[in-house]
């Protein structure tokens, strides 16, 4: 672990030096169990990132946790090296979801891994759940959803399961262990905008729910098409319309940041239109929506079609989704841009 923090760092290092950052906005720990490091080299890569970027008293910076794979030690180290935000993967507290999803810990581990990092100090915590999950009743998700609210986070994420390629979920899909219901989908989404929202928290993504004041500005950034740096094996990278992205192969990585300080795999120059029709298939899944001049390249008459089945309208200059658009959003953008 200690050769892949350093070899975190020396990518870092070297891009410091090729793009001139002179502010970070926001970090984030994620893309795995980031938490599965231990303390010590959570503290030395952080103190490597402070020395290779400009990362401010109000920068935000963010880790993902699993609640099985972190304690005290832990959570006082993320306080110390100048975390101010958590998600935490909660992903449900019904025993028989959680064993479903093949996790390790129990709703007992969520409560007690709150609690641990509001000991720690860090209050800004974002509680992670999804749905739709087989086998998943309604009443289990609304319980969820209850269980979460009621230990105060600041910020709920609630996911649709996908079934991805190359996983058990799809290969028990495809063998008739498992079905998905739109109309079970579908409820399961309204429940969530309604409950939540009812509650006070801002629906402001497809997915993401937070108090005022409480948005990830870390996931704002990327839906509205800012620059961005991936460090790490796999991780993606765009700035200044150019985009790259790193071997997946862990020792290979750490094999070419250490000869060569990075690991690029794939290069590739943006056009203003393809930024525009990347921008459409992000933005349109906030609450802000997208603005008219992004859409420049889509035929007048997709949007028109999308407004008149009342998917969607206009405030002002920017598209915005609205009621049964917002469960449709994939489907929409797709009518959009391809």
């Amino acid at each position: 672990m200690a050769r892949f923090v350093e070899g975190l760092l020396e990518e870092a290092r070297f891009r410091a030096s090729t793009l001139h950052v002179t502010k970070v906005d926001t970090a984030y720990l994620g893309g795995g169990t980031p938490s599965m490091l231990p303390p010590h080299l959570i503290r030395t890569l952080f103190e490597g990132l402070r020395s290779a970027f400009p990362l401010r008293a109000d920068t935000e910076i963010n880790i993902e946790v699993n609640p099985a794979t972190f304690g005290r030690s832990a959570a006082k180290t993320y306080f110390e090296s100048g975390l101010s935000r958590v998600s935490l993967g909660a992903q449900s507290f019904s025993p028989d979801v959680l064993k479903t999803l093949g996790r390790t810990h129990g709703p007992r581990d969520i409560r007690r891994s709150i609690e641990v990092l509001r000991n720690a100090g860090i209050r800004n915590v974002s509680v992670d759940l999804m749905f739709s999950i087989p086998g998943q009743s309604l009443t289990e998700w609304q319980e969820s959803l209850e269980q979460a609210v009621a230990l105060s986070p600041t910020h709920i994420s609630a996911y649709n399961l996908t079934y991805e390629e190359d996983t058990p979920f799809l290969n028990r899909l495809q063998q008739g262990l498992y079905a998905e219901s739109d109309d079970l989908n579908a409820s399961m989404f309204e429940l969530a905008h309604q409950f939540l929202t009812s509650r006070g928290l801002r629906h402001y993504e497809t997915s993401n729910y937070a108090y005022p004041g409480f948005e990830s500005r870390h996931n704002q950034g990327y839906w509205q098409g800012r620059d961005y740096l991936g460090l790490g094996p796999s991780a993606v990278s765009t700035s200044a319309g150019r985009r790259w992205k790193n071997i997946p192969d862990t020792a290979q990585y750490l094999n070419q940041v250490e000869e060569r300080g990075h690991a690029e795999l794939e290069v590739e120059n943006l056009t203003t239109a393809q930024l525009d029709l990347e921008r459409i298939a992000l933005m349109l899944r906030t609450d802000a929506g997208v603005h008219r001049r992004h859409l420049s390249e889509v035929p007048p008459d997709r949007i028109d079609a999308i407004v008149d089945e009342d998917l969607a309208d206009w405030r002002g200059e920017n598209l915005i989704l609205r009621g049964r658009g917002n469960m449709l959003v994939d489907s929409i953008i797709d009518h959009l841009v391809t």
